[in-house]
């Protein structure tokens, strides 16, 4: 079974098919100005699907690495059990 991280690190190659596991692990948004308008849409609206939780998708200009996107999805997670 995929633990919280492996799920939504998955969910980022879905939408960035040419970043390795580890590269997404590592990534800052910010720095690497990966994601653009298009991009968070349709990242929200997978993490969405894979975590049956809602994520405004303004709330990624507050979220600088995945590491930190990872807690705010646990966050959400817990709040909706």
């Amino acid at each position: 079974m995929f633990d919280q991280g492996d799920r939504l690190a998955r969910c980022f190659a879905s939408v960035f098919p040419t970043l390795t596991m580890e590269e997404i692990r590592q990534l800052s948004f910010h720095e690497t100005g990966v994601l653009d308008s298009l991009s968070i849409v349709t990242l929200a609206a997978v993490i969405q699907e894979e975590f049956n939780v809602e994520i405004d998708p303004s709330y990624f200009s507050n979220v600088d690495s995945f590491e930190s996107l990872e807690s705010y999805v646990r966050r959400l997670s817990l709040a909706g059990d």
